[in-house]
């Protein structure tokens, strides 16, 4: 349990200082080695698809966007797959979509 005084993410409760600011991946172009990626498939308004590179791995992302000082910017709803987990997905989609037909 993190109590006054302890440091968490470089700050903390004494010692006079405040803490340490943490900045989101990406604001500085700085971010490990991502782009932003191509944009697939607009799946609604806020959701979509992208293949793009992190740290040189090519990914296919789906996440939600939102809006911010008028940019379109991605949120935490999301996830990524690396080239082996989009093949088990893709190999599957006929079988998810049967599941889905028997429930509707």
């Amino acid at each position: 349990m993190w109590r006054k005084g302890n440091k968490r993410f470089g700050g903390g409760g004494s010692g006079g200082n405040p803490p340490a600011k943490r900045q989101a991946a990406g604001k500085d172009g700085s971010s490990g080695g991502t782009d932003d990626g191509t944009v697939v498939a607009q799946i609604s308004k806020s959701k979509r698809v992208s293949v793009m590179n992190w740290n040189g791995m090519p990914m296919v992302d789906v996440r939600e966007f939102y809006v911010k000082d008028g940019k379109d910017l991605p949120g935490r709803k999301g996830i990524s797959l690396t080239m082996d987990q989009w093949k088990i997905l893709r190999d599957n989609i006929k079988a998810i979509d049967d599941v889905i037909k028997e429930n509707t």
